[in-house]
């Protein structure tokens, strides 16, 4: 399948133009020179995206915010940490789209906030603080049958958007990828919820790519979220109505440390590194551990040393301000 074709097959889908320029892609030399590598070493800039402080949320969002807009919606509710990335981006797309966002968070309500908490704020979303992460589904449901009640009309998304039609936005961005480069050898990447992983893998099966996809966890384990994003990715198949080959899902559990969210001595090296040789800002939840895992494998030899390594930088900087 063409790039060009793949897109007619997307076009189907209404979609926000919230991406509307591909974002860039740029080589690191100086991060190659310090970990000492001969592979060609670049980086796909999505944290770079323009609207409501970029990242990868932004290209799922704008399929599903478009569905809810479809379908009526009037209010968009979705859940997270109290620094959700994805909590964020919904709520611009909330705005951007006039409608309401209600954002379930697990953890206490800062007493002064910061980083995505603050841009919630300025956004206008209603945050509801729940005790833990298992609370977040049944208060994400309590509240939209409540508004329902209301005459409201909800649209719940789950967490990172991760839904099959989410992972479009994906799909979509392999498209965009192979229209500014050959197709690279290896793409490294943070996953947690799948539907980041979940589109690359299944844009670079429908365009018969050999590359591989390496998502670094920063939460589950490999078991878990392979299940998960086989399974967004069977969604895929049947949402476009056409089959994908089948192919490894490829994920690296052993930089996730103590936890989600908790920094590890090998992801500040990688906040520090990549600032200082190339001006890259990392998150500490996702990036920073994804980009552990990248130098870990370029210094253990893992890679051949001719292969075209693409880093894709899935945003979360805000987090830096936490």
């Amino acid at each position: 399948m063409t790039p060009g074709t793949l897109r007619a097959l997307l076009g189907q889908f209404p979609m926000l133009p919230l991406v509307s320029t591909p974002s860039l892609v740029e080589p690191m030399p100086r991060l190659a020179a310090r970990l000492g590598t001969s592979s060609p070493l670049l980086i796909k800039r999505d944290d770079a995206i323009a609207f409501g402080f970029g990242g990868n949320k932004v290209r799922k969002l704008a399929f599903v915010a478009a569905a809810a807009r479809a379908e009526g919606a009037d209010t968009l509710i979705t859940a997270g940490g109290v620094q959700s990335n994805h909590a964020r981006a919904t709520a611009a797309a909330a705005a951007k789209l006039g409608m309401h966002a209600i954002l379930v968070a697990n953890g206490e309500s800062p007493s002064r906030p910061t980083a995505n908490a603050l841009l919630d704020a300025l956004l206008g979303a209603e945050v509801v603080y729940v005790p833990s992460r298992n609370d977040r589904s049944p208060k994400m449901i309590e509240i939209a049958d409540r508004l329902r009640t209301e005459r409201r009309r909800p649209f719940v998304i789950p967490i990172g958007a991760s839904t099959s039609l989410g992972a479009l936005g994906y799909v979509l961005a392999v498209a965009e990828l192979v229209d500014q480069m050959a197709p690279p050898d290896i793409i490294v990447h943070s996953t947690s919820s799948g539907g980041t992983q979940a589109g690359l893998v299944a844009g670079c099966r429908l365009l018969g790519l050999p590359t591989r996809v390496i998502g670094i966890s920063a939460d589950e384990s490999a078991a878990i979220l392979a299940a998960e994003i086989e399974g967004l990715v069977r969604g895929i198949a049947d949402l476009l109505q056409i089959p994908t080959e089948s192919a490894a899902i490829e994920i690296d559990d052993g930089f996730v440390g103590e936890g989600y969210g908790i920094p590890t001595s090998e992801s500040r090296e990688a906040i520090e590194l990549a600032a200082r040789t190339e001006a890259i800002f990392l998150d500490p939840t996702y990036t920073a551990k994804a980009m552990a895992g990248l130098i870990s494998y370029l210094r253990g030899g893992k890679f051949s040393g001719i292969e075209t390594v693409l880093f894709w930088h899935t945003g979360g900087q805000v987090g830096l301000f936490a």
